[in-house]
């Protein structure tokens, strides 16, 4: 099992950035694709951002395109969201996670993964 520690949220204002983290423990972690997703109150859990194994390949959701950018680190067993001009509906618990493919070409992009962090706040005032 994939233990993953989300970092990086907080508050901030409209048009401010922000960086996500999550660092992932207990798997190899070039053999995993992670991915990023989102869940506003009330809202059901949508996908963010999603990269391939070696981080050659991304997929964003179209709210999030040209903004959001998906990074991954193999060294350090870390993928980071960074988060420009966010906008209040950018809102949410945002939540890393994980699942072990062996094509290293495969973007998960929907909420299949194995393996789920506790999620980081970030909120957007207007």
């Amino acid at each position: 099992q994939v233990q993953l520690v989300e970092s990086g949220g907080g508050w901030v204002q409209t048009g401010d950035s922000l960086r996500l983290s999550c660092a992932a423990s207990g798997s190899t972690f070039s053999m995993l694709a992670m991915g990023w997703f989102r869940q506003a109150p009330g809202k059901e859990r949508e996908f963010v951002a999603a990269i391939s194994r070696t981080g050659t390949l991304t997929n964003y959701a179209d709210s999030v395109e040209g903004r959001f950018t998906l990074t991954r680190d193999n060294t350090k067993n870390t993928v980071y969201l960074q988060m420009t001009s966010l906008k209040p509906e950018d809102t949410a618990v945002y939540y890393c996670a994980a699942q072990v493919v062996f094509n290293s070409y495969w973007v998960v992009s929907t909420p299949s993964y194995s393996d789920w962090g506790q999620g980081t706040q970030v909120t957007v005032s207007s």
